[in-house]
């Protein structure tokens, strides 16, 4: 089903006259562009092991991790496009009405769109990184047949720079989230269920301190009936449409 249009409008409303607008988006975003969420049916952890990017796991087998790694995400990620709710964020940002996107994908997708104030709390899957001398190389420039792929400097093994099971979430990116959250009057959920933690715990910082909270999803979420005060059930892409042709 997609949004009814008082419901659209009412979105548009209070979109067009936040103070400060943020957007918090999750797996569900990236399903249109070809991108499969990693959990429910036909997730990613359906058809490749979890534990292949467990941290300790990738410290003492990065090879094995990384025949993984290189088949799964970037067979999904490297030639991907935003699609229409991507586009949308970053047309909010540009348009100075939406003032960051909290993102716990790890696809690039918003700056591929355009979207410049990304706050990866989850880390890019564009970034290599050697954790010996702290060098980084964009994906890009790294050749992948042979594994593991090691650092120039000290051929120390490179690690993707998202974070593995068993890691933290980046101390900046988590400070900034918060920082955002707690003074957002509106924020809008896409495409992601909250059932990830600490992540999940964000909408409720923002509703906390007084937050309005759109959500976008294709079915009801844990926010739904907790957090959430306009619920817009359908696709991201398609809502967003719709909200575009409101607002712009």
């Amino acid at each position: 089903m997609i949004g009814s249009e008082k419901e659209i409008i009412e979105a548009a409303g209070l979109i067009v006259n936040a103070r400060h607008l943020v957007a918090f988006t999750g797996a569900g975003i990236s399903v249109e562009s070809g991108i499969p969420p990693f959990r429910g049916e036909g997730g990613i952890w359906t058809k490749y092991d979890p534990s292949s990017l467990d941290i300790d796991y990738f410290s003492s087998n990065p090879s094995a991790s990384w025949k993984v790694i290189s088949r799964l995400f970037y067979e999904y990620f490297q030639d991907a496009i935003p699609n229409a709710a991507h586009c949308f964020l970053a047309r909010l940002e540009r348009k100075g009405m939406l003032k960051s996107v909290i993102t716990q994908n790890i696809d690039n997708m918003h700056y591929k769109a355009g979207s410049r104030e990304v706050i990866e709390y989850h880390g890019n899957s564009k970034w290599l990184v050697c954790n010996r001398c702290g060098e980084r190389y964009d994906i890009s420039t790294i050749s992948l047949n042979q594994l593991p792929p090691r650092c120039s400097e000290d051929r120390a093994v490179l690690k993707p720079d998202f974070v593995f099971f068993g890691e933290g979430i980046p101390p900046e990116a988590a400070r900034r989230s918060v920082e955002e959250v707690s003074v957002a009057d509106v924020m809008i959920i896409i495409g992601t269920t909250g059932e990830v933690m600490p992540a999940g715990m964000l909408p409720s910082i923002a509703k906390s301190n007084g937050a309005r909270i759109i959500e976008i999803n294709p079915q009801p979420s844990s926010f739904t009936i907790s957090l959430t005060d306009l619920f817009l059930e359908g696709p991201a892409g398609e809502i967003s449409k719709q909200l575009d042709s409101y607002l712009f």
